[in-house]
């Protein structure tokens, strides 16, 4: 009777363990749903970059991150944002050190041990994803820290990298494009209300 209560003790312990990590499961679904739909809800630059901002901040428990963009004119990394962190360098040629080699590659680089008190030196993240569209990296995102209670990377945080990867980076882009045109619309239409004044 004893061994049957322990068996039937195990089955239910069993059982709320796997309840539980289904429950997490949903709960990391639900997060990565709002995540994509927050990152495509606006065609504002500084915004999407907020919103990534955000993601990082929230969803991954990173402390001290930077995002670099691709420069249309460069085609060097450029930093575009910071967080919890200084002394991160304006610009990195592709292929320099483990940030550059990360963007031309378009491969994640994880560092072996990920917990540490402080950030790491910049030029050693414990994290690069690459923002990709298709096989063209347009940016990346580096980690130096991640907030105290986070050991290591989850399932969930590479599944999330997989996200930040493609949606991040769509939609990044299609800010750019849509801000570079709405400057050359503004400047078009300028162009045009200076020639209607203009005397006949």
């Amino acid at each position: 009777m004893q061994a049957r209560y322990r068996k039937v003790e195990e089955e239910n312990k069993e059982f709320a363990d796997r309840y539980i990590e289904i429950e997490e499961q949903n709960n990391n679904l639900a997060n990565l749903y709002v995540a994509s739909y927050q990152l495509h809800s606006t065609l504002d630059y500084k915004e999407v970059v907020r919103i990534v901002q955000e993601i990082v901040i929230n969803l991954i428990g990173a402390e001290a991150f930077h995002i670099y963009i691709v420069g249309e004119k460069t085609g060097e990394l450029e930093l575009e944002a910071s967080e919890g962190q200084d002394g991160a360098v304006a610009t990195i040629p592709l292929g320099e050190g483990l940030i550059g080699k990360a963007a031309k590659t378009g491969e994640n680089f994880f560092a072996d041990r990920v917990a540490w008190q402080d950030p790491t030196p910049f030029q050693e993240p414990i994290a690069v994803i690459p923002l990709k569209i298709k096989d063209s990296v347009i940016g990346i995102i580096s980690i130096n820290k991640l907030l105290i209670q986070k050991r290591a990377f989850t399932t969930m945080d590479h599944e999330l990298f997989t996200l930040l990867a493609g949606h991040a980076a769509t939609a990044i882009f299609s800010a750019k494009l849509y801000s570079a045109s709405a400057r050359k619309l503004t400047t078009l239409q300028g162009f045009l209300d200076m020639l209607k004044t203009q005397p006949k």
